[in-house]
């Protein structure tokens, strides 16, 4: 298995088992984690990563990530993984959406994590992209 799917999927497991130490020992101490899910979606180094960690644990009840899809570097230090993710949140709301994410590794290390979902365009953009779906649906138009 490849360094960089060996890293993340145990950072995954870490996160399910709700291992905090174990998650923060994947990672470099300059690491670097994007995840727009978060409060601070930019987190650099382990002091960030570890307050998202802690923000990410107090509200979520239970981890999900299931890799649907692994592709590799051919160094095996980088790679991109489709997940299904299954999460529920204190509340009891379950959440099941897909999300890739790529990661860098050195030295059996993540350096780099970023989070990419398949949502669209949050604020203004968001607004307007809304409105072209429904003129396209009134129109008869196909809208995925």
């Amino acid at each position: 298995m490849s360094q960089a799917r060996t890293a993340v999927e145990r950072t995954f497991r870490a996160l399910e088992a709700r291992d905090k130490a174990t998650v923060l020992a994947c990672f470099a101490p300059d690491a670097v984690l994007f995840d727009p899910h978060y409060p601070q979606p930019l987190m650099s180094g382990l002091a960030e990563i570890e307050e998202g960690i802690d923000w990410g644990l107090s509200v979520m009840k239970r981890f999900g990530f299931r890799t649907r899809h692994f592709f590799g570097s051919e160094d095996g230090l980088s790679g991109a993984f489709e997940i299904d993710t299954d999460h529920t949140l204190n509340s009891g709301q379950n959440l099941k959406f897909p999300q890739v994410f790529v990661a860098e590794t050195k030295d059996g290390l993540i350096t780099g994590l970023r989070a990419y979902e398949p949502y669209g365009p949050n604020g203004i953009g968001g607004f307007f992209l809304g409105l072209s779906r429904i003129r396209r649906r009134l129109s008869g138009k196909k809208t995925v």
